[in-house]
């Protein structure tokens, strides 16, 4: 799976700039901390001056004294803390800050692609799938339990739409803890504007913020790109052959609007094989639909029906249609 180069440096320039900005955010916070606390402009100074004596000392091969400026650059540290701490600064004011902790905004952890790096080529390769604009709106902090009704029981989950909701909830909630240990999909299932695309957005958010790759796809998006992959020839066919690797090997995948698209047996065996070579993978998969149950083993094969039966967690949200509550509360 091979990034065209002026992809990969599109990439890399992103990378660039975001360490050019931590550079000139840390300075400008050093260029403010010594100017209404000059004392620690002196410790760094010292520090520097120490840290210059111990090449001296690791050449001479002195190691008592250069154990004892490695001590005195730790107390000199130690001391810049009780400052920062004392004067009302977090203790890592004057600590560079990336986006991503872990490599550091260089895309790479040694000699390995960092998930960040990997998320980034997700969303340049699916200008459609990169939904953290809208996750900033839908998310669980976000979400709503007064779009639920609690005044009636709902015949086929015998529990009121808000009951329901809650246990969906927490279901979603377990899907994500027990992620990096437990291999599971999700079926979110239920009529037209109940919340499901918005509980798929929550999950999603959350196994990004904990460093998974998650592409994002409705089902037309989603059998565009096979077709493509399976009969466009030549560079389009090479593109739309590296997006399907993606949509298979990504951590989680999530199908949103299963049942809109234009079924035929193309759709339904490319369905299988998209499904079924992420279950061999243990790639974990998220599906909406509004069909119902039995509306899903009409449309499709018997074969997904099976594999969605056995191998997918059904998640039935019941309640009105929300988009319409919104409309009316406007």
């Amino acid at each position: 799976m091979q990034l065209k180069n002026f992809q990969y440096n599109k990439i890399l320039r992103e990378y660039d700039k975001r360490q050019l900005e931590n550079r000139h955010e840390l300075e400008e916070r050093v260029k403010h901390i010594y100017s209404i606390l000059p004392e620690l402009k002196e410790i760094d100074d010292q520090i520097v001056s120490n840290s210059i004596q111990s090449a001296k000392l690791s050449l001479m091969g002195d190691d008592q004294s250069l154990n004892s400026l490695a001590d005195r650059n730790l107390d000199l540290s130690m001391r810049k803390i009780e400052i920062l701490t004392e004067n009302g600064y977090p203790s890592n004011y004057l600590m560079p800050t990336y986006h991503c902790k872990d490599c550091k905004d260089t895309g790479y952890i040694e000699n390995e692609k960092c998930y960040c790096f990997k998320q980034a080529i997700v969303d340049l390769l699916y200008s459609q799938s990169n939904i953290k604009g809208i996750m900033e709106q839908e998310n669980f902090s976000t979400f709503r339990y007064d779009f639920y009704t609690d005044s009636y029981i709902e015949e086929t989950t015998n529990l009121t739409p808000l009951a329901n909701i809650k246990k969906v909830v927490s279901s979603c909630k377990e899907y994500i803890d027990t992620f990096d240990s437990t291999y599971s999909n999700l079926l979110l299932y239920g009529n037209a504007g109940v919340g499901k695309t918005f509980l798929a957005n929550c999950i999603a958010k959350e196994l990004l913020d904990r460093s998974h790759t998650v592409i994002y796809l409705t089902a037309f998006q989603l059998f565009d790109i096979l077709e493509k992959n399976k009969f466009n020839k030549d560079q389009e066919k090479s593109e739309a052959n590296e997006q399907f690797e993606y949509i298979l090997d990504c951590d989680l995948l999530i199908i949103d609007d299963l049942g809109t698209e234009l079924n035929n047996s193309f759709v339904t065996s490319q369905l299988y094989l998209c499904i079924n070579e992420r279950h061999l993978r243990k790639k974990s998969t998220i599906i909406s639909t509004n069909l119902s149950w039995d509306n899903l083993n009409t449309n499709y094969s018997e074969r997904i029906f099976s594999r969605l039966a056995s191998n997918y967690r059904l998640l039935k949200i019941v309640g009105d249609d929300i988009r319409i509550k919104k409309a009316f509360s406007t």
